[in-house]
Parts: structure tokens; sequence; C-alpha cells
């Protein structure tokens, strides 16, 4: 008897979670990913689930609305969760990862499947077959991009991410740099520090001042995501918008000076071998000559070698509000789910959660059952419910926070207490086995 089909578009996180949990429900999957055949502007390999801006999925502290984020994909068995734990990289309390490991050992165990069946191939119309998950990311294809804006009858909306650079750990000149993690909290983080706030100041200016790269075949309108700004942007909101920002010294002593640094720089392992660190929150559209003149004035980067340069590059993402259901169904055909960055979710482990949930809910519906909706009460079911309900007239991404969750009865004032009590209520309200709801 032929096995019950879903199909999935899109190998990135959202759609190699969504395709294991259908997997998972003895479905056949087949999954379409472009790559390599049809390269993006800001990925590099044909792996699935390749990371092309920072390698951090943010703090793995319990109460902190991120860690509570991962918890919960932790117990839906995630994917994406399971192989950053093997490929973690030291970085104080976030979880980050050795990208390339990460990648290859996702590819590998989604092409290794006996339920799922991986097709390279760039999808350019969307494919008349029910249950579909789309899930093709924030560089989707210009082409699908048509596609679903002709099937969704909506605009689509912009914003324009960033990457940040990437240099080789043995050029960073460790007599002025030093290792530490902010109040001693875990290890990790190279620190470049700004000892003399009149070096601070000449960064900033130069920052300010240097040449950007031209936005090719964008609109003219820039509109930049905030959680991902910029480093020159932010440095024009203020003279002190990077010191208390990205540049904030807090926790760290240089251990050279017994003093805190004006502002500090961190710098944060990409891999295992802690051959390659990236500048935290230095995503930029500098140009690479502009980029290798004014980071070369950070403290220990004098004459640091580049491995990779920052970029800017357009992310897409849907009306979610006006199409989806919090079920992500589209409302105009229920059999069509989206997932992923693409639905307007921001951040590794927020794509990951919805593509868990596409996954489960294109099982469900192959099998001729409800989908389900998250609970409000947990992060995912949260983040689900903002991205469909939003009622103002400027919808944004939206990361995990303790800002979208139903405030607790009674409330609670006290910043530890009350996050706890919202992971608690949280787990407890998580499905145990969504599949058999």
């Amino acid at each position: 008897m032929r096995k019950q089909a879903v199909t999935i578009i899109g190998g990135g996180l959202a759609g190699c979670e969504a395709a294991l949990q259908a997997a998972r429900a003895d479905l056949h999957v087949t999954l379409y990913e472009m790559r390599p055949y049809s390269m993006t502007p800001a990925h590099k390999t044909g792996c699935l689930a390749e990371l092309v801006c920072s390698n951090s999925l943010k703090s793995e502290s319990l109460t902190s609305a991120h860690g509570l984020l991962k918890e919960e994909l932790r117990r839906l068995g995630s994917l994406i969760i399971s192989a950053a734990e093997e490929t973690r990289v030291p970085a104080g309390q976030a979880l980050a990862v050795d990208r390339e490991r990460f990648s290859e050992i996702i590819t590998e165990r989604i092409e290794s499947h006996p339920n799922i069946t991986v097709i390279r191939e760039e999808i350019t119309q969307i494919p008349d077959a029910r249950p579909i998950v789309i899930a093709t990311g924030p560089l989707t294809s210009n082409a699908m991009s048509d596609a679903i804006a002709e099937i969704t009858g909506s605009e689509h909306l912009y914003f324009y991410d960033a990457i940040a650079p990437s240099v080789e750990a043995d050029s960073i000149d460790m007599n002025q740099a030093f290792e530490a993690s902010r109040y001693g909290k875990g290890e990790g983080y190279i620190n470049c520090p700004f000892d003399m706030k009149e070096d601070y100041f000449a960064f900033r200016e130069a920052l300010i001042a240097a040449e950007k790269a031209p936005l090719h075949n964008f609109e003219n309108k820039i509109s930049f995501f905030e959680g991902c700004l910029p480093i020159e942007e932010l440095a024009a909101r203020g003279p002190m918008t990077l010191a208390y920002g990205p540049l904030k010294p807090v926790g760290l002593i240089n251990p050279k000076t017994g003093r805190k640094p004006w502002a500090v720089v961190q710098l944060r392992p990409e891999n295992i071998e802690k051959s390659i660190y990236g500048l935290v929150g230095f995503q930029t559209r500098l140009t690479w000559t502009e980029q290798k003149r004014v980071f070369s004035m950070i403290p220990g980067l004098e004459n640091a070698r580049f491995v990779r340069f920052g970029q800017m590059h357009r992310n897409t993402f849907i009306n979610s509000p006006a199409l989806l259901k919090p079920t992500l169904q589209l409302k105009t055909d229920e059999g069509l789910l989206f997932a992923g960055q693409l639905i307007g979710v921001e951040g590794y482990v927020e794509s990951a959660a919805s593509g868990i949930v596409a996954g489960i809910n294109a099982a469900r519906l192959a099998a001729g059952r409800k989908p389900i909706v998250m609970p409000k009460e947990t992060m995912v079911g949260a983040l689900l419910h903002y991205i469909s309900s939003y009622k103002g007239s400027n919808f944004q991404p939206m990361n995990s926070n303790f800002g979208i969750l139903p405030p607790l009865d009674p409330t609670e004032k006290k910043d530890d207490i009350r996050r706890t009590k919202y992971v608690e209520r949280a787990l407890a309200y998580l499905p145990s086995n969504p599949f058999e709801l």
C-alpha cells in the first residue's frame, strides 16, 4: 500500500524540521532544495540547513525566552537542537555551533531517512499536491516569490538583513585582546577592548563615514529589521549607541589593566577547532575594502585576516496576519502551509519551531486529521499566534520573548519569579505527543 505523502519546498532549518516530523508519522516526504544547482546571494554550500548569518542559536538559560523555546523544541524532538548540541562551540551561556558540521549532520540525517526523498531542483511553481509546506526562507528565489504572490493574492514585504565578518583566530593580537565571558559565565569569547574613549569615538566616526556597498536590484527605500541592524546604522544613531549596545563592556574586566574597558568588541568561535572567530553584532553593508580598513581600527584586529566579509541581502516575508491561520495553513488553501522566516518569525530556533508545527500539521492533514493549534501559553504557540493575528498596520518579524506570552494570573512583578512561572506554565501546556491529539 502506497504511503500518504507530504511535500516540502525548502531545505533550510524549517524545511528540515517539517520533513522529519512528517517522516516520523510514517509518511513519505519529498523535500525539494534548489541548492547547489541554484544558489542564493548568501549561501556558500549545498548542505541542508546552512547557517548564513551568526553561528549562535542564542541563550540556553531556561529562564530566558530563547532558552524556553529551545526546551520546547527539545521535547518535541527537534533535529536542529539535537544537531546543535552535537556540534556546539564555546559561547558563554549561548548555544553556538560549528557551522559546517552542524549542516553536514542535518544533511546526512535527512538524506538517509528511509521516508524522505531529497530532490535537488528549483521549484518555480507551487505544485498541485496537498499537503505541501513552503519553507523557502528569507532568500526565496524570484520565481518562487512570484508564485507565492500569485497564490496568496498579497504583496510581499521586505526587510534587509546583514552578515557579520569572521577572522582567523591566529591573526588576533592576544597581547591586546583577552578571553572572558561577561561576569565569568561560561567561556569562548575573545574581547578586543577600547580602553581609551578617544579610540572608541574615532572608530565610530570611521564607521559612519565609511563607504557602503550598493543594494543591487533592491528597491530604493531600505527598511532594516531592528533585531539585525548593520553596525554602521547603529553607530549613526548616537555617540553612545554602540557602547550601550553590541560594544557594551558590562561584566568584563581587562586583566591587562584591571579595569573595565570603555567599550569592547566580542568575537565568538565559529568552529570546534576555534580557528575562526566572528565579530558579534557586526552585521554590515560596508564595502569589503572599507571593512578591512575600519575593522582594523579595533584593538587586536590591526592585522586580522578576514575569512569572510560582511554583506547585505534581501530577506522576504509574507503578510502572515492576513494570510495564515495559527496552524500555519493558508486561509484560502488549507492544504498549503508556510514555515520559517518566510512567515515572519526571526531567528534560527524560531524558524525551526515553525517548521516542526508545519510538519506535524501537514502529517495530520495527510492522515485526514484536524491540524493542531499550539497553546498560546507555550513560546512556540505564542510566536505563531503573534504572526497570524497581529492587528497593527506594520507587521514586522518577531523573535521569542516573554512579552508575547499571555500575562500571568495573578501577575508577578519580580523578574526572576515571573520568568520561572512563565517557563513552568509553558512546559505544562506543551503537548507531549502532538500526533496523538
